[in-house]
Order: C-alpha cells, then structure tokens, then sequence
C-alpha cells in the first residue's frame, strides 16, 4: 500500500495530477481542491495517499492533507458513495462546512456536489453522524455536540438565515446557539428569530 508520495509534478489534468517519484509517473486522482492548491508542473510537491486495490487496476487517490483522506474514507464507506462521488463532494465543499452539514443532517449542502441526488445526501449525513467526532477541529467540536437534533428545522432555518445574505457557517453557529437556548421544542420560526438575534 502507498500511503504518500512525494516527487516532481508533471502533469495537472481535470481530475488528476502526475508526480514523478524518481523517474516513475505515478497518476493521481484529486479533489478540485486538491488540484486548485498545486504547485506549478516542475515544482516539488506532496500527497497524502489512499490506494484502492481492484482486480482489474490500482487507483491512487491523492490529498493535500490527512483531514481529507479521511474525510475520503468516511465518504466511501457510505453506501452508494464510490472513489468519484467522494471526489465531487471534497470538491465541492469544504472540510468545516461538511462538518457542519453533517452535524446539522444538512443535506442540501451535499447534495451541491456533481452525482449528488437529495436521497444519496440524506443516507449521507446520516450515516457519518456519529462518525465525524474525529474528524472535528478543537474550535469546533463544541458547535457540533451542541448541533441542533432536527434535522428539517434545523435546516430550515440555517437556509432562512442564509436567504437573508448570511453566511452559511455564521448562519450554522447562530442556530446552533438559539437551539442551545430554546431548547428540543424550538421550531423554525423560533430559531429564525433567536437566530438572528445572535447574528445581530
């Protein structure tokens, strides 16, 4: 198994990148976010690996950093969820702004992502609810233990906030905290309004 690689950038393409490792071309499949923070052709360069081993090819999936393998893995071990739709979401959203879809079962916000329909994004932010502890950084694990547990009003109202011109992370912060105040009962008209209380 290849867990990095490290050598001179070839070749950036669509979807992947080559990174000469002593004289070998290794192809690597990347996130759009990966490829957009490449160095120039001839320039040094990095990856973190994860290598899928089929009967038929290798495939070397390559990211910037260890959070975004990981994110990879949690991804593909969702039913439904393959290499290339892993790669769409990464691409689409970021590691923080999944965090919080994920903690909020925010499914409109994976369902941005290209091969991403409502149904696939909703088994998504299902099934990685309880897995994303880990993945969450110190400044924001308290956001997601206290994510509101509804997920359609919760959602509901973090889109109001944001058809209103808010950000969606301050639209997220701000309902978490009005659910925290509320309490279970709060409904969407509540967490509107408490919500941009906290904006204010």
């Amino acid at each position: 198994m290849i867990a990095s690689l490290t050598g001179v950038l070839e070749t950036v393409a669509e979807d992947f990148a080559v990174v000469d490792v002593s004289g070998v071309g290794y192809l690597v499949f990347c996130s759009g976010r990966t490829l957009a923070n490449l160095p120039q052709p001839g320039e040094p360069v990095r990856f973190v690996v994860e290598t899928h081993v089929r009967e038929d090819h290798i495939n070397l999936y390559g990211f910037a950093e260890a959070g975004e393998r990981d994110w990879f893995r949690l991804l593909t071990s969702v039913q439904g969820v393959g290499a290339k739709v892993a790669l769409a979401i990464l691409s689409a959203i970021g590691s923080e702004e999944l965090i919080q879809a994920v903690a909020a079962q925010d499914k409109t916000v994976v369902s941005r992502a290209n091969g991403v329909g409502p149904k696939l994004a909703g088994r998504i932010v299902l099934e990685l609810k309880d897995k994303v502890g880990g993945l969450v950084p110190s400044g924001l694990s308290a956001s997601v233990r206290g994510a509101p547990s509804s997920g359609d009003e919760s959602e509901d109202a973090i889109s109001a906030l944001v058809n209103l011109g808010f950000q969606r992370t301050d639209a997220f912060g701000a309902v978490v905290r009005a659910a925290e105040k509320i309490g279970e009962k709060a409904g969407v008209d509540d967490l509107i309004r408490v919500g941009l209380q906290e904006l204010s």
